[in-house]
């Protein structure tokens, strides 16, 4: 009789076991299909990040090793030096490009989006620049700005006006780079804008008809607040991208001429891998993230009142 509760509580024991497990498997599998983007995110956002911030604290060799412990030096120095210039001359490409571009963009998408022959060419065409990478349309336009023997220049002669100095003017640099990257991502917006129009309701736009709406009003009251969040998804992504810009920077003039496109990632990649000081550039690269953060939340604080979601 002693025996009989022993063996009971073995069989409740083996029938129990196999549901546990079956509960431990649908807990656990979830995060099995997600550990390789999990392990992606850890070595290449997490860990650099982690590792900057521990170099900000320190002075390094030129191979990047901490040796003479600092505290916040390297911030208190950033915010007196050129970096404070540097953010000046970003803040002025975001100024530059993310409006322009946002608004070519949509006009693009409308000219696109109408009812004609011969659209699926315009659209190929106005969606080409995804297929051209930073480093070669860099390229190609630092030959078409050639102040000597560049097109755009011959062009202005044919109007009668005189050449520009593009990539070697102080007060031409910035804008002409800023063109360039518009130009690269006109078609990322141009195919984000279509796709948002490509969903507006037929109905709205057919009822507006019927009340004696023409096209800008039926583009500024409905088609506008319908794609808003498309347009305020483009913002977010154009100011960040803007922010991070370094390839146009580095290839059409290297942050001259006197500095005048010298933006603060590329301020940080001067400063990481042409001067060694590694400390100094992982210290200017968590505050350029820390104020990417604060100008993100203010973007959503702000234009998030402003989007129509249906």
């Amino acid at each position: 009789m002693a025996g009989q509760p022993a063996r009971a509580t073995a069989a409740r024991t083996r029938v129990s076991s196999p549901k546990w497990r079956a509960r431990w498997a649908e807990r656990v599998e979830p995060y099995l299909y997600i550990a390789p983007s999990l392990a992606l995110l850890i070595i290449f956002t997490f860990y650099p990040i982690v590792r900057s911030l521990y170099l900000s604290l320190f002075l390094t060799n030129p191979l990047g090793e901490p040796r003479v412990f600092v505290g916040l030096e390297h911030y208190a120095n950033a915010l007196t030096t050129t970096f404070l210039k540097s953010m000046g001359v970003t803040l002025l490409f975001v100024l530059y490009t993310v409006p322009v571009g946002l608004l070519l963009g949509l006009a693009l998408a409308l000219l696109a989006h109408q009812p004609l022959k011969g659209t699926r060419f315009f659209q190929l065409v106005f969606s080409s620049p995804l297929a051209i990478s930073a480093a070669i349309g860099s390229t190609i336009w630092v030959m078409m700005l050639n102040p000597v023997s560049g097109i755009v220049n011959y062009l202005l002669s044919l109007v009668g006006l005189s050449p520009v100095r593009w990539l070697t003017d102080p007060s031409w640099a910035l804008p002409a780079v800023g063109m360039v990257s518009i130009w690269l991502r006109l078609g990322f917006n141009f195919v984000l804008m279509l796709s948002a129009l490509q969903n507006v309701p037929e109905e709205l736009h057919e009822a507006a008809m019927v009340d004696g709406a023409g096209f800008w009003a039926k583009t500024r009251h409905i088609t506008v607040p319908m794609i808003s969040p498309t347009l305020f998804f483009a913002a977010v992504v154009g100011v960040i991208h803007a922010f991070q810009v370094f390839a146009e920077i580095d290839i059409m003039t290297a942050g001259g001429p006197s500095d005048a496109t010298n933006t603060v990632v590329y301020r940080i990649y001067q400063v990481a891998f042409r001067q060694y000081e590694f400390g100094s550039a992982s210290a200017q690269a968590i505050l350029l993230f820390i104020v990417m953060v604060i100008l993100t939340y203010i973007q959503f604080r702000l234009g998030e009142r402003r989007v129509h979601y249906q």
